[in-house]
C-alpha cells in the first residue's frame, strides 16, 4: 500500500514546548501579517503532554515573551516559588548552604513549580485557538528527502506491523507529511534528530554531547508537611564525589510534591543503578520527613541533555531546524530546559515566517541561529558553559571552581572547558570497579521497578517489531556481559533489559519492550552502542498524569 501525503507550510515533530511554541508564533505571525500559513504539529503521545516529564521549576522569560497574557488566560503556573533550599547530603545529616553563597543560577525568585505536561496541554490549546493542526498519537518515524537532498519532511509509523515485520490484518500505512520547512522538536536524543545530526554532520565542530538520567515521582503528602512554591536540592549523598548526580523536591499545588533524581550519564561504574541512587535518596532524612505517610501517585523516568554551549550541534540545514532539547538547548547548571525550548522553538519559527513570506523553500534558515546568538539565551548559555565540564571533575573541585566561575568572575571566564568523550565510552570494565549493594524496597518510601512501571500506565502492543533494536545480536553477551556485567540491566529505569540463563546456565538478553518508558538511556549509554531506539506505533508509551 502507498503512503498518502498531505503538504504542509510547515511540519513540526514533537508535542513539547519546543514544539508547540514554534507553532504558536508561527500563527502569531501569519495572523499578524494576513497570511494564512498551515502548520502540522504530530505527537508520539496518545495525546499532548502523554509523554512529557520534566522537575519541573520553569523561568516564564521566553513564555512572558511569546504569550504575554498566560497569568490571564488560565495557564497552570500555580505554585510560584516561595523559597530556595540547597542541601549538601551526607549519609545522615544535611547541611544547608547559604543562599547568599549560591551562585545565580540557583535561584529560583521569580520562578514557578510547574508539571510541564500540564503547561503543554495548555499551549496545545492555544495553538489549536490558533489554527494548527495538532495529531497526537503520530510518531515521526523516517525523515523524508527531495531531489535535491533537502528535507521535505517526515513518514509516521505504520501502523498494526506483526512482530516479525509483517502487515498484521489491521496494517495501516504510514502517512507523509510534506512541508516547506520541517521543525524537529523530539526532545532529548530524538529519534530523527539524531539521524539528522548524523546525516549532515551537524555535529562536526561541537564537542561530543552529555546527558543525564531524570527519575521522578509524585506524591500527595500531609498538608502540615506541604509548602506551595518550596524548591529543594541535593548534592552529595547518595553518590560517591567522583559522579555527577543530585536529588530535588519540589512542592506544586494542591499537597503534591515531585521528588526525583538526577545521574549524570557519563558515570565510570557499570555497578551503578540511577533508580536505585534515586530509591536510597528517599530514605535520608532530610528527604523522608516530607514523604512519610504520603502516597506515590505516578512515577516516570526521561534522559537529558547536558552539554551545554559548546555540545551544540549546527541547528539549521536544508528545510529544516533542530529546536530545544533536539539540538541541546538546556542550562544543566540551572536544571531547566522548558524556556530555552519555548525561545528556540519561537526563534526558528520566526526565520520559517520570514523565509514563507519570500516565497521560498526547504533552504537554510540561517537566521535563526544568528537570531540565537543575539537572543538572552545565549547569553545565558555562554554564562553557564562550564558547569558540566567543572563537575565532572568532581563534586568538592567542581563546587569550589564553578562556585569562583560564576560568583567572583561572572560567568565571564576567559576560558572555555571542553567535553572530552561521549558518556558511553566512560564505562570501566566490571572487573575494575567495586559493586554497589543496594537495599530492597520497602514498599512504603522506596520501591521496584516494575510496581513504578505500572505508575506510568505505560503500554505497548507486544505483537509489533521491537522498537528497542539491536545492530548486532551477539554483543550483548559476548560484550556488555563479558566486560561490564550487562549494564543495561542497571541503567534502565523500566526493568526492560534483562539476563536470563537456560537450564545448562547459557545467559541470553531478554528485551521487555512494552516496559519502556521512552526515556532514551539505552539509546545513549550502551557502552558499544549496539541498541537503538526507534519509535513504536503512535500513541504507546507512558501516560504521564500532571508529570
Amino acid at each position: 500500500m502507498e503512503r498518502e501525503a498531505m503538504e504542509f507550510d510547515a511540519v513540526i515533530v514533537g508535542g513539547g514546548p519546543a514544539g508547540l511554541a514554534a507553532a504558536i508564533r508561527l500563527k502569531q505571525l501569519a495572523g499578524e501579517n494576513g497570511e494564512d500559513f498551515s502548520v502540522c504539529l504530530i505527537e508520539k503521545g496518545a495525546e499532548i503532554g502523554a509523554h512529557i516529564l520534566s522537575g519541573a521549576v520553569i523561568d516564564p522569560r521566553a513564555l512572558d515573551e511569546l504569550l504575554p497574557d498566560w497569568k490571564t488566560t488560565g495557564a497552570p503556573l500555580n505554585a510560584p516559588v516561595s523559597e530556595d533550599r540547597f542541601l549538601i547530603l551526607s549519609e545522615t545529616g544535611a547541611t544547608q548552604v547559604p543562599n547568599a553563597f549560591l551562585p545565580g543560577c540557583f535561584h529560583n525568585e521569580g520562578n514557578y513549580v510547574i508539571s510541564l505536561g500540564n503547561l503543554c496541554r495548555w499551549l496545545g490549546e492555544q495553538a489549536e485557538a490558533l489554527g494548527v493542526e495538532i495529531y497526537p498519537g503520530f510518531a515521526g518515524a523516517e525523515v523524508l528527502f527531495d531531489e535535491n537532498g533537502a528535507v521535505k519532511g517526515v513518514a509516521t509509523g505504520d501502523m498494526g506491523r506483526l512482530h516479525d515485520g509483517s502487515e498484521g490484518p489491521n496494517f495501516q500505512p504510514g502517512m507523509e507529511l510534506h512541508g516547506r520547512y520541517s521543525f524537529f522538536a523530539e526532545g532529548c536524543r530524538g529519534h530523527l534528530g539524531k539521524q539528522l545530526i548524523a546525516h549532515f554532520k551537524l555535529d562536526r565542530d561541537a564537542d561530543p554531547q552529555t546527558y543525564g538520567i531524570g527519575l521522578k515521582e509524585l506524591w500527595e503528602i500531609a498538608p502540615e508537611k506541604h509548602q506551595s512554591g518550596l524548591v529543594i536540592h541535593s548534592g552529595g549523598w547518595p553518590m560517591q564525589p567522583d559522579t555527577y548526580g543530585g536529588g530535588f523536591l519540589y512542592h506544586l499545588e494542591n499537597n503534591q510534591v515531585a521528588v526525583g533524581f538526577v545521574v549524570g550519564l557519563g558515570y565510570q561504574n557499570p555497578h551503578l543503578s540511577p533508580y536505585e541512587e534515586f530509591q536510597r535518596f528517599k530514605t535520608h532524612p532530610a528527604i523522608r520527613k516530607f514523604l512519610a505517610g504520603g502516597k506515590r501517585i505516578a512515577y516516570g523516568a526521561r534522559a537529558l541533555v547536558a552539554g551545554g554551549l559548546q555540545s551544540l550541534p549546527e541547528t539549521v540545514f536544508p528545510g529544516g531546524v533542530l529546536v530545544g532539547d533536539d539540538a541541546g538547548f538546556l542550562n544543566a547548571a540551572r536544571i531547566k530546559g522548558s524556556h530555552c525550548a519555548i525561545k528556540t522553538g519561537a526563534l526558528a519559527a520566526e526565520a520559517c515566517f520570514a523565509a514563507l513570506c519570500e516565497g521560498r523553500q526547504r533552504d537554510v534558515l540561517a537566521a535563526y541561529p544568528e537570531s540565537f546568538r543575539q537572543s538572552w539565551l545565549y547569553d545565558e548559555l555562554h554564562q553557564a558553559r562550564n558547569f558540566k565540564p567543572w563537575m565532572a571533575k568532581g563534586l568538592w573541585l567542581g563546587s569550589l571552581m564553578f562556585g569562583i566561575d560564576q560568583l567572583l568572575l561572572r560567568g565571564k571566564a576567559p576560558w572555555t572547558l571542553h567535553h572530552s568523550a561521549p558518556d558511553h565510552a566512560k564505562l570501566k570494565p566490571a572487573a575494575d570497579c567495586p559493586k554497589i549493594d543496594y537495599p530492597k524496597p520497602d514498599g512504603v518510601i522506596t520501591f521496584d521497578r516494575l510496581s513504578s512501571v505500572f505508575l506510568s500506565s505505560t503500554n505497548h502492543e507486544e505483537d509489533q517489531p521491537c522498537h528497542l533494536t539491536l545492530k548486532d545480536a551477539s554483543v550483548p553477551i559476548a560484550v556488555n556481559l563479558a566486560t561490564y556485567d550487562a549494564p543495561e540491566q542497571r541503567y534502565c529505569p523500566a526493568g526492560v533489559y534483562e539476563i536470563l540463563r537456560d537450564e545448562a546456565g547459557s545467559p541470553r538478553l531478554q528485551i521487555n519492550a512494552q516496559n519502556c518508558v521512552h526515556c532514551k538511556t539505552c539509546d545513549i549509554k550502551d557502552p558499544t552502542q549496539n541498541i537503538v531506539w526507534v519509535v513504536p506505533q503512535g500513541g504507546e508509551g507512558p501516560t504521564y498524569p500532571n508529570m
